[in-house]
């Protein structure tokens, strides 16, 4: 029998949680080590460590928010913009033949962090779904998530150069970033 080696998964099979928000980016690490691909004016595109398909992209509002109803006209239209921006560069990179986008709101609905809103972005390409998903829960992704990163982060920056209000400073305080005080 061959084995699928795949260590990225363990932290997530064992069901270990952060004592954090993934999705609050009040944290030291650099946009790379956290795999955000995008910041935008109140949302921004983050890579999922636990994809479902290659490209498999989550975006986010700032604010530690439960539910859509809580956002602002705003940030709602700013969290659609950066959703159509994510597309536009997964089919630049990915050329899928089309997409599952989902908001899983609250633990019932099947929210894996049900306490910060965030919106999936899944490319999908017809007959993705392998024999791995159907006979053992297991779903194979080929590509690494630092090579994955490395080819969509440039396509990010390249589809907003030039857009005002699109993109944040590279490095900013904790209250920029998340519009909490500290």
């Amino acid at each position: 029998m061959k084995s699928l080696w795949a260590p990225w998964r363990f932290p997530y099979l064992k069901g270990k949680k952060p004592d954090h928000c993934i999705f609050c980016l009040g944290s030291h690490l650099q946009d790379r080590d956290r795999y955000i691909l995008h910041r935008g004016r109140s949302s921004y595109v983050i890579m999922n460590a636990y994809p479902y398909s290659n490209g498999h992209l989550m975006v986010a509002p700032y604010r530690h928010l439960q539910g859509l109803d809580k956002l602002s006209r705003s940030a709602l239209g700013d969290l659609l913009a950066t959703t159509q921006l994510a597309i536009s560069v997964l089919k630049t990179i990915y050329k899928p033949e089309g997409f599952n986008i989902g908001i899983n709101i609250g633990k019932a609905a099947g929210a894996g962090i049900e306490e910060h809103l965030h919106l999936h972005v899944v490319p999908r390409w017809n007959g993705d779904t392998n024999f791995m998903s159907s006979v053992s829960d297991l779903r194979v992704i080929p590509e690494g998530l630092r090579h994955a990163y490395d080819q969509l982060r440039p396509a990010f920056r390249k589809l907003t150069a030039g857009r005002s209000g699109r993109r944040l400073p590279k490095r900013q305080g904790r209250r920029a970033a998340t519009g909490r005080k500290k």
